[in-house]
């Protein structure tokens, strides 16, 4: 059962506040992936407000955790700066949590606010990643700039597709890397490579971590790695439809201060949205 429908279930059958509904309540949150540190801090922030309310109505109960997720949330600021021209993001991460084609929906999303957009297929390493990027960046409506030879440097076919926007006034440049393990010193090399030779023409405007929000707490691990070594301004936040882990948005943050500004709910290409914390928290307790 997801955190949501634990959290309906509870509100919506419990009569009254009890030590019943706290336990019911500290399962589900450990079970959504909130993290021992945060669970224990949420429910002692409820437990007295709830205590200061006078309060036994679970409704009561509801409305507080939702407005405490929310609080939490909206300590980081989500917003995308794509304010340059071309405005530079690179989009790290590690192989199998949707990066290339997070890409893909990426594109579309900066699409559908009528900026256009190039794709640089710099995970060079993986001909097969080439292939997929540019598959899901065409769809897009985004122009791609490819290795020129199998094996290309991905630093020069970064700079390459910098120097395609600027020759074309394209607004947002997008750039696969590859989907680098934490665990490799040399591809943490690779990847500062890529971020110097693209900065010799234009400053960087966001990096871009991507996680998989069914990953747990190997995922905040390899966020912590990234950040250390790739400079991430900000993180998006992948296969969350599939999830009952919502308490990874509040875990990952928490622990990183780096902010969510995107996430991803869907395999449709259109299934990419920014991070409003109102809504997801509405959407997390209901």
């Amino acid at each position: 059962m997801g955190f949501g429908a634990r959290l309906r279930n509870l509100f919506g059958t419990a009569r009254v506040i009890d030590e019943d509904t706290w336990d019911d309540l500290e399962a589900a949150m450990i079970s959504a992936d909130f993290g021992p540190d945060i669970t224990e801090s949420m429910l002692d922030s409820l437990r007295e407000k709830v205590d200061r309310f006078h309060t036994t109505d679970p409704k009561d109960l509801q409305r507080m955790l939702r407005e405490d997720v929310e609080d939490r949330l909206a300590g980081f600021d989500p917003t995308l700066q794509l304010s340059a021209r071309p405005a530079v993001v690179l989009m790290v991460g590690v192989n199998g949590v949707g990066k290339t084609t997070t890409v893909g929906k990426f594109a579309k999303f900066v699409g559908n606010y009528g900026r256009s957009v190039v794709v640089g297929a710099a995970d060079t390493f993986r001909a097969a990643a080439v292939e997929q990027v540019a598959t899901w960046a065409e769809r897009a409506g985004a122009a791609v700039v490819r290795p020129q030879h199998h094996g290309q440097d991905p630093a020069s076919v970064a700079y390459q597709t910098v120097e395609y926007a600027q020759q074309h006034g394209t607004e947002i440049v997008l750039i696969d890397t590859a989907g680098r393990l934490h665990t490799k010193g040399g591809l943490m090399d690779e990847l500062g490579k890529v971020k110097r030779v693209v900065e010799k023409l234009t400053p960087i405007a966001e990096v871009l971590l991507v996680l998989d929000a069914t990953t747990g707490q190997n995922g905040v691990l390899q966020a912590q790695a990234f950040i250390e070594s790739a400079g991430v301004t900000g993180l998006v936040i992948t296969k969350l439809d599939g999830s009952a882990k919502g308490g990874f948005v509040l875990r990952v943050q928490d622990e990183t201060g780096i902010p969510i500004k995107l996430i991803g709910q869907g395999e449709r290409i259109q299934d990419l949205t920014g991070f409003t914390p109102h809504v997801f928290a509405q959407g997390l307790v209901g």
